[in-house]
């Protein structure tokens, strides 16, 4: 309980405040006589009834005005307005007092404007002094922990008033980059510049800094965090602007700093045309809907106004939170905007492996657009389940593009990786042969346009490295990574959505989509950054001293050191800046119709030798540098021929 839970009644409460502010205006009328000379004990029975009733009248408009529902502990600006205006009638009460019981010439006009000044400064500030008392209490008994506010705009007084208010942060300082408001004060708190802060830290002994600056584009919010790093702080940031007005987020709520922060990627914004070109009006089919690409594509998808979003995936889970989630956000639309467009949404379990099942849906729903995210991508996972991942991802894509083109679907975007490019892995070569096919299958002419889209790692995905480091972190490390030298491309799942989008619009057929990712980050580089804005150091072979080590596990199977997402040098832009178009080799339909039953052969007899070696033939670089360590295909190499071939006709049947 805290110390301000008095064990009252609201009744006793309200008693005790009557008959304080009764005092306190009492006090005030006989200080006010007292000033001008006048004796107050010494008027007339008939004016001294009238000023009591004109007090008993002010404690009614005290009341009335909401004066006494205001909590001591959370007093603020609003209140301040109320007791003005409460204040300010009282005083006109007792001017009404006085006209009527005093002679005009016994009066001394002076006396209102001192009363009212009097009265203001005995009520308010009781009650401001008690709040000071009470927080001043409250700090003893539960020390707030001392943070320095990195921002002095609306934002940051915002958040001033509510960790005032609150028991777990005491602000110190503010700083702010700009020089106008350096050395002024807000709310009594003290504006410093960015030089200032490690003396802050060191004065106030201050180990969080919070970022209020949620109008900052990103390459100015990396700016600073980077000028922030190497502080002995954990940094920590307050909600988007937009969310704390929209009320999705308390304006006190603080936060672990983005990954996008760090990025420094300001956004394009997206064009409104190429967004509604393949789904506004049209019914849209996502396979792959419950994964962290595919959710984010339906979450884009249903703000551009579809007629019908039909969601496909083999997750159960994952199809449940997706329907749920997109729901839910389409009640909130309806219920915002009146007469908008009523979107069906349909969820099917399922695999794109059923040619049946892909072929019935689609002809039933009358799908125009596909989005094709349904895919294994954990590398390591798949070099352990080769065989269901050329299932998945070589005749998933297959049979999901054979039923687009039989039914007269309009555009089928397939997302791909940049693991595609001169894979070291199975996942990539799958991939890559899964373009190759849409490749060849556009050259075959038809009404279908058939595109991918090619970008590198999603932050917020599955088996992404932030939250990982940051549960590392938190935990007291290690943390761990793969290589020194290792380097990936990054982009948030909301960006690569949007671009995806805007990028199958743009499609002619077999086009090759390449994101804009920027330069790729070292993985090390990221972990130490995150590390030191948690406010820990970092402890490796060259610093003896340090809270958190960086431990190197080894490539994992399959990973590469660089990533790339171009095969050639054949490249040109596209109408939106962050979306290019590569120009690259295929092979063509009939090659391809030969290497895939060669494939599928070998899939059926678990002959895991001819994958790779048809994978080789088809996927320009295939290069595996590990020895298989599939453990279905591992288990059939030890067991006697006649077991195999049990497999075998199960596999078939």
């Amino acid at each position: 309980m805290h110390l301000y839970n008095f064990p009252l009644s609201r009744t006793t409460k309200l008693v005790g405040l009557l008959l304080a502010d009764a005092v306190m205006l009492v006090t005030a009328l006989s200080l006010s006589f007292s000033l001008l000379g006048l004796d107050f004990s010494a008027q007339s029975q008939l004016f001294q009834a009238y000023l009591a009733a004109a007090v008993a009248f002010s404690l009614l408009v005290f009341m009335r005005m909401g004066v006494y529902r205001a909590l001591v502990l959370y007093l603020g600006l609003q209140f301040v307005f109320q007791l003005l205006k409460a204040v300010t009638f009282a005083t006109c009460l007792v001017a009404a007092a006085c006209f009527l019981s005093l002679p005009p010439e016994a009066l001394d006009y002076s006396l209102f404007p001192i009363f009212w000044m009097l009265a203001l400064l005995f009520t308010g500030g009781s009650r401001f002094l008690v709040k000071a008392m009470t927080q001043a209490l409250i700090q003893n008994f539960r020390p707030k922990e001392p943070v320095i506010i990195y921002g002095a705009g609306s934002s940051g007084m915002q958040l001033l008033v509510a960790l005032q208010s609150g028991d777990q942060y005491l602000p110190v300082a503010f700083v702010d980059d700009s020089h106008r408001m350096i050395g002024s004060t807000v709310h009594g708190i003290r504006v410093y510049s960015p030089k200032s802060l490690y003396d802050l830290i060191e004065t106030w002994s201050a180990r969080q800094i919070l970022l209020a600056i949620p109008s900052a584009t990103h390459a100015e919010r990396k700016e600073i965090i980077n000028r922030l790093e190497h502080l002995p702080v954990h940094v920590k940031t307050v909600p988007d602007l937009f969310d704390m007005v929209s009320g999705k987020v308390e304006v006190h709520e603080v936060r672990e700093i983005d990954i996008e922060d760090l990025l420094g990627r300001d956004i394009v914004p997206p064009s409104q045309r190429l967004l509604g070109a393949c789904i506004t009006g049209k019914s849209v089919l996502v396979t792959g809907a419950g994964g962290s690409i595919g959710s984010e594509l339906c979450r884009q998808i249903i703000n551009v106004n579809p007629a019908r979003l039909v969601l496909l995936d083999s997750s159960e889970f994952g199809l449940y939170e997706i329907e749920n989630e997109l729901r839910k956000r389409l009640e909130t639309i309806e219920g915002a905007t009146e007469g908008a467009p009523r979107i069906e949404i349909v969820a099917l379990l399922g695999s794109v492996c059923n040619q049946g099942h892909m072929e019935n849906l689609i002809e039933t729903f009358r799908i125009e657009t596909i989005y094709h995210a349904a895919a294994y991508k954990q590398v390591p996972m798949v070099e352990k389940n080769i065989f269901e991942g050329v299932s998945n991802n070589v005749f998933g894509t297959l049979v999901a593009a054979q039923a687009a083109r039989k039914h007269g679907v309009s555009n089928f975007v397939l997302i791909s990786t940049d693991k595609a490019v001169r894979p070291t892995n199975y996942m990539g070569a799958t991939k890559r042969l899964a373009e190759q096919l849409l490749q060849a299958m556009a050259q075959g002419g038809g009404t279908t346009k058939f595109s991918m889209v090619r970008f590198g790692n999603v932050l917020g995905s599955s088996g992404s490295v932030v939250p990982l480091f940051r549960r590392q972190i938190s935990a007291g490390g290690p943390v761990t990574v793969t290589h020194p030298e290792v380097t990936r491309y990054f982009m948030t799942v909301q960006e690569a959505a949007e671009l995806v989008i805007q990028a199958g619009s743009m499609a002619t057929g077999g086009d090759v989509f390449v994101l804009d990712m920027h330069e790729p980050i070292r993985i090390v580089d990221l972990a130490r950054k995150m590390v030191h804005l948690m406010g820990y150091d970092v402890r490796d072979g060259n610093t003896y001293r340090g809270d958190i080590a960086i431990e190197y596990t080894g490539l994992r199977p399959g990973e590469k050191l660089r990533e790339e997402l171009m095969i050639g040098e054949s490249v040109t832009g596209t109408e939106h800046p962050k979306i290019l178009r590569a120009e690259e080799e295929t092979l063509s339909w009939e090659r391809l119709e030969t290497l895939l039953a060669r494939l599928e052969q070998a899939c059926g007899e678990f002959d895991l030798e001819e994958i790779q070696l048809v994978l080789k033939e088809a996927v320009d670089g295939f290069d595996p540098k590990e020895e298989v360590i599939d453990p279905l295909w591992n288990m059939q190499r030890e067991h006697t021929l006649p077991q195999q071939e049990n497999v075998t006709r199960l596999f078939k049947k």
